[in-house]
């Protein structure tokens, strides 16, 4: 094995999938993007890193609710392109191409061009390590859903994208929750 410096050590376990995440300041709607997300639980927890650097961060703070937006690949010049100006003084919607939908329980808007769209409740915000968590509650899936290959950030600047679905259910139904 050969060593590889401990500040790349991120790289090796660098989560997934690349979520957009949606808000709304109650003036307009941005968008951004975020390599760095994680399940909590088989609730409906999530938990993304981000902070005031981002100007989302304001809107996420102040109305305490979004959406996660998760695109495929196909979307990984306009993930990379959103993740690299700012709503500050960008329309990413209107730049990119996206089309915004009307949620149900967020002012956040949907992507109609992603796969899913869940929307979320900010439920704690854990600024000494950036963390934010989310309580999903409504989840959506594209019309005419089917799994497609998503996105995964090394966080090199590359991007590997998930491919055939290994099926164990069966071996692992007794540690899976009902009704997953």
């Amino acid at each position: 094995m050969r060593t590889l410096p401990l500040h790349k050590a991120f790289t090796l376990i660098e989560p997934g999938p690349v979520v957009w995440v949606t808000t709304h300041d109650g003036e307009r709607p941005n968008v951004m993007t975020i390599t760095w997300t994680m399940v909590l639980d088989f609730t409906p927890r999530f938990a993304l890193a981000t902070g005031p650097w981002n100007h989302s961060y304001a809107a996420l703070e102040t109305t305490r609710a979004c959406v996660l937006a998760i695109p495929d690949a196909p979307l990984l010049d306009k993930v990379v392109g959103v993740g690299t100006c700012s709503g500050s003084d960008t329309d990413k919607f209107a730049r990119f191409g996206l089309t915004p939908v009307a949620g149900r329980q967020v002012q956040a808007p949907l992507i109609k061009e992603c796969l899913a769209n869940i929307e979320c409740r900010v439920v704690d915000i854990v600024q000494a390590h950036g963390i934010v968590v989310l309580e999903g509650l409504v989840a959506h899936v594209s019309t005419g859903y089917q799994r497609r290959p998503m996105l995964h950030a090394v966080g090199d600047g590359t991007f590997v994208v998930d491919g055939e679905r290994l099926n164990r259910r069966r071996q692992m139904r007794s540690k899976l929750p009902p009704g997953v």
